[in-house]
């Protein structure tokens, strides 16, 4: 097969960056990236190419980028992500060495950053994927390890069935005696909640080996609309003596939807999204959840989930999936198991060795 390989320059290429994974995976299983997320990503400045075929009919696509905040944490690494391809080796090596270019060691798929979006699901392929997920097919993995990347940061994603009741042990004299104080997320005042969340999720994550810290404008861009529609009761945060100590963040799952209007977001589609909004309150998402280090290990986020479980149930959610979880991170999958959870996909990066 003769390849071109191409840099994204102009609105024609980038709509066909945009449809590349929706005319290659099942609608029922792949959900899109948000349209005006990678537009906001292209004119940000970040390098786009696609590998047309012979006919000139797209067959891949992946972004290129850098940031020296992965620099510092697994040195100098070159950056791919949004990557997607047909079934045919020739297609990936075309991707990877137009990212490889640089001379860097490889990681990804990234968008932009681990701790955003990104990464290659190995099992759980007729699950369907979820915001702030991956879906692919089963060959993705077998060609990132044919070209010769090796896989870092494995994990699962997980899901809970929340219908059921759940114990959590939790001694409740502990809450006035520790100056405890469960906080909810409010629509009305969620731009000032940014700060606290922030402040919280870069002291809960520091430690781990793929988390760069999150600036304000970025934690901003991320939650961008978030607000119409954010179910107050599974937006949480624990305050000890006035302090924020642990939080979780839940968020309606409006991946069908996503599927269904192939990742456009624009105004008259939030508009159709937020009527019918009622409509996406059956699963939820955890996106993330945490404990600042000096608080760890107090049992603070067991309390955090007996609320978040018992809200769930109160506003007739019936599922509950997770973003992933590190594998060696025994105490974030210990609380899906409490609530009954099984892992759901299993999940990686890819790194040059």
């Amino acid at each position: 097969m003769s390849l071109v390989v191409s840099k994204v320059a102009d609105r024609a290429s980038l709509g066909q960056f945009r449809d590349l994974p929706v005319r290659l995976h099942p609608r029922d299983r792949y959900v899109p990236t948000p349209r005006p997320t990678i537009d906001r990503w292209y004119r940000s400045g970040v390098d786009m190419y696609v590998v047309r075929d012979g006919a000139g009919v797209v067959v891949g696509r992946t972004t290129v980028h850098r940031d020296a905040r992965i620099d510092a944490k697994l040195g100098p690494r070159q950056l791919f992500g949004l990557t997607e391809f047909v079934d045919d080796p020739a297609v990936v090596e075309a991707l990877l060495d137009t990212a490889a270019a640089g001379g860097r060691r490889l990681f990804g798929p990234v968008a932009l950053l681990p701790n955003e979006t990104g990464g290659v699901i190995t099992d759980g392929f007729g699950e369907r994927g979820f915001v702030d997920s991956a879906w692919n097919p089963a060959y993705y993995a077998a060609r990132y390890e044919e070209y010769g990347l090796r896989r870092r940061f494995e994990a699962d994603t997980w899901i809970c069935d929340v219908s059921a009741p759940v114990a959590f042990s939790f001694d409740d004299s502990r809450i006035a005696r520790e100056e405890l104080v469960i906080r909810h997320g409010s629509r009305r005042r969620f731009d000032g909640q940014l700060p606290i969340l922030r402040e919280l999720l870069n002291a809960s994550f520091a430690g781990l080996g793929y988390y760069t810290e999150i600036s304000a404008d970025e934690l901003a861009g991320q939650t961008d609309g978030l607000a119409y529609l954010l179910d107050e009761s599974l937006l949480l945060w624990l305050e000890k003596a006035g302090r924020p100590v642990a939080f979780v963040v839940a968020v309606p799952d409006i991946s069908e939807f996503l599927m269904r209007f192939s990742g456009r977001l624009g105004p008259v589609h939030r508009l159709r999204l937020l009527l019918t909004r009622r409509r996406y309150r059956r699963d939820a998402v955890l996106v993330i959840k945490g404990t600042v280090p000096a608080e760890q290990g107090n049992g603070y986020l067991t309390l955090l989930s007996r609320e978040l479980h018992r809200n769930l149930r109160a506003g007739g959610y019936r599922s509950l999936r997770s973003t992933f979880v590190e594998r060696g991170n025994h105490a974030s999958a210990a609380q899906y198991r409490r609530m009954g959870g099984r892992p759901l996909h299993g999940y990686t990066f890819y790194e040059t060795p």
